[in-house]
């Protein structure tokens, strides 16, 4: 027996026996049975003894006289002022770089990370001054750094504003 006999009968759609040879199966002839079949099972129970499944009925349920709290209720939820940070890696040269770090951390609100290797080597005096702004903007606006690393080529500083926790796990 083929696959597709297997398919029909299993389906459904046996003929009566002999009344069509195997080898004489229309596929096309099979489609039209099937959309015929699910009309009619629309329109009128089926009548050749198969079963007819239909959706249970969902259940009622009682009405509730406490309200259920969702198990999320006890988190709050916390809004950034914006919608992203951004991290910034600023390698400052100048006096204006430097005023620029500045300016993300206090009124952009941004971390910041800070390499500092090229002050260091170049220019002292703005090395120093760099540091200080460093210091004044922790003490006074309350932000946060974080020594990254510190080789021969890199001094890297993440600076935050208050809001942004660094947390240091090392």
């Amino acid at each position: 027996m083929s696959f597709m006999n297997t398919l029909k009968r299993s389906l459904g759609y046996e003929d009566v026996e002999g009344s069509e040879n195997e080898s004489s199966f229309s596929f096309s002839e099979f489609i039209n049975n099937i959309t015929n079949s699910v009309k009619n099972s629309r329109t009128q129970p089926q009548q050749n003894g198969n079963v007819q499944y239909e959706h249970a009925p969902k259940p009622q349920q009682a009405p509730r006289s406490v309200p259920v709290q969702d198990e999320f209720d006890d988190y709050d939820v916390i809004t950034p002022e914006q919608s992203f940070y951004e991290i910034v890696l600023i390698r400052p040269k100048t006096l204006d770089d430097i005023n620029y770090m500045v300016d993300q951390i206090i009124e952009e609100k941004n971390p910041v990370i800070v390499d500092l290797s090229f002050l260091e080597k170049e220019s002292d005096l703005n090395f120093k001054l760099a540091g200080e702004k460093i210091r004044q903007i922790r003490e006074n606006h309350g932000a946060q750094a974080l020594l990254l690393t510190r080789t021969e080529d890199k001094n890297l500083i993440i600076l935050a504003p208050e809001k942004v926790k660094l947390v240091n796990k090392g």
